[in-house]
């Protein structure tokens, strides 16, 4: 029995090494262990574990037992016993923890390996969303020249607007100021026919007088 627990032991330690140093067998130790988890095998390991643990608890009651004797009861065989309970309780302890520090370390190297790849796929967001970020500033510092552009252009439209409105007030003016001289070349011809016309009458009364004048003379 004693020669099995330090197989055991030598099994269990030899597996902390792996674990601890990077080697090509630790994967390959990481995906047995994993194996080793699933289904019935956890119940299969506490059940051991417990056995391990009893059978510990009973050797140390065994030499407490044999330790409560007087010492003059104890002969060799007792002695040999009792260093045989301690030699066996204190390898299951030692065994217990140390399949106790290869599950631990199980679990945080399977959690080191989860926040890596965490930690990676996390740095790749990281790199797109800078990415798009200064993909972003472009298109904005983009649009900003295109917005000065406009802005620049809107004014020389803004200009030409105000150019071109003030062009349309004169033309308006001097439309205006054309339409009263022509209301007054109106006014005026008006005022010529009516005095070209007065002239006339007066012309054809003096003829008339005229005539009536050498017709009194004549006879």
């Amino acid at each position: 029995m004693i020669y099995l627990f330090f197989a055991v032991l030598f099994i269990e330690t030899l597996t902390i090494l792996l674990l601890l140093f990077k080697t090509p067998l630790r994967k390959l130790l990481i995906i047995g262990l994993d194996r080793a988890k699933r289904g019935r095998a956890p119940l299969v390991v506490k059940s051991v574990a417990a056995t391990f643990f009893i059978m510990m608890m009973y050797n140390v009651y065994t030499v407490m037992e044999i330790q409560r004797r007087p010492a003059d009861v104890n002969n060799p065989t007792d002695q040999i016993i009792l260093a045989y309970h301690m030699l066996e309780a204190a390898l299951m302890g030692f065994s217990l923890f140390l399949s106790l520090m290869i599950d631990r370390l199980h679990h945080y190297i399977r959690e080191l390996r989860i926040l890596r790849k965490t930690m990676e796929t996390t740095k790749k967001q990281n790199r797109a969303a800078e990415e798009f970020k200064n993909k972003g500033a472009d298109e904005v510092r983009h649009l900003n020249e295109e917005m000065i552009r406009m802005r620049g252009e809107m004014k020389k439209l803004e200009t030409k607007y105000s150019a071109m409105e003030k062009e349309v007030k004169s033309a308006e003016a001097n439309s205006l100021a054309l339409k009263h001289q022509s209301e007054g070349f109106l006014l005026e011809y008006d005022r010529l026919l009516a005095e070209n016309q007065n002239l006339r009458d007066q012309l054809r009364a003096i003829d008339d007088s005229l005539s009536h004048a050498n017709g009194k003379k004549d006879t």
